[in-house]
């Protein structure tokens, strides 16, 4: 493993714990050139998955791209970040099982779009900003009229 800081090969692991409900190994790492500390996360891959852009252009599925933008929309929200890598990695293993290694990036959005509407609506929102690439107001009034009325809200008479 290389060191981020100087690059060395020479690291040791000084401590392995089980994180994301037993996905995943989280190491935290030290390199004995610079003494500098990390930590690695280790997790099952099912497969190699490539994902189809809409410009028909190929690329490497990325779980940190999408861990980015699934924290980007939650930012600021009520959500734990427990929660947030229990969504993220049962995208990433909902996206595995689907059949074939090929994935549409509008798959993808759509797989998204379902786990945040499920944890938090303005998340959703968000993220359906980016992904269905609205350019006005009139887009965010016509996607939240099409979500019908909001839930959960207490009117005062």
């Amino acid at each position: 493993m290389l060191c981020p800081y100087c690059a060395s090969t020479d690291t040791e692991v000084k401590d392995s714990r089980l994180a994301e409900n037993g996905l995943a190994i989280r190491r935290r790492r030290a390199c004995k050139v610079c003494k500098g500390r990390f930590t690695t996360y280790e997790r099952i891959q099912l497969r190699d998955l490539e994902v189809i852009k809409s410009s028909g252009k190929r690329e490497a599925f990325d779980r940190d791209k999408l861990e980015r933008s699934i924290r980007i929309a939650l930012r600021k929200r009520p959500v734990s970040p427990e929660s947030i890598v229990q969504v993220i990695t049962g995208i990433v293993n909902r996206l595995e099982s689907s059949a074939g290694s090929d994935l549409y990036s509008s798959q993808i959005g759509k797989v998204v779009m379902e786990s945040l509407a499920r944890i938090d609506p303005v998340a959703y929102v968000r993220f359906a900003s980016v992904y269905k690439n609205f350019q006005s107001a009139e887009d965010f009034e016509d996607f939240l009229q099409a979500l019908g009325p909001p839930k959960n809200l207490n009117k005062e008479a």
